[in-house]
């Protein structure tokens, strides 16, 4: 990168939607990255997109919910460096989820379960296993990857 280039590091954002003391993980399937592991709701910011729009309209994509900005809340925010690119993660949670999750994405997820924060897959990302860790810790900052 040039001098008279600016850096624009990736936006992304995760839902930890949480429901009867469990959170909601999809695992990965035929994406090409980190396939056969779980992670929660997630994607990318598109342009002229807020993160709270962001993770609105991926929960409907992903997984059929229909949330509003005063469902959620921020629970974590993480500087992500990766081989190729860096991140930052907003994770969102969502209390008490009254919809029924579905699979919206067959063609990319092919498991959706709830699991107990004291009994998750041994096969979550790293990332959100890390945010996860944090958030528990009432950590609403963090760098990963460093």
């Amino acid at each position: 990168m040039s001098r008279d280039e600016k850096f624009k590091p990736y936006v992304a954002v995760w839902l930890i939607a949480e429901k009867n003391e469990q959170i909601l993980l999809l695992r990965r399937y035929n994406t090409g990255y980190m396939d056969g592991h779980y992670t929660l709701v997630s994607g990318h910011l598109e342009e002229n997109e807020g993160v709270t729009a962001a993770m609105i309209r991926e929960a409907k994509e992903e997984a059929g919910l229909s949330l509003s900005r005063e469902q959620i809340s921020i629970g974590h925010v993480t500087h992500r460096k990766c081989p190729d690119r860096e991140y930052i993660d907003f994770f969102f949670v969502v209390k008490d989820l009254s919809d029924n999750p579905e699979n919206r994405e067959p063609d990319k997820c092919d498991d959706m379960q709830w699991f107990t924060m004291s009994e998750l897959p041994d096969n979550i990302l790293p990332n959100v296993k890390f945010a996860l860790d944090a958030i528990s810790k009432k950590s609403h900052f963090d760098e990963y990857g460093w």
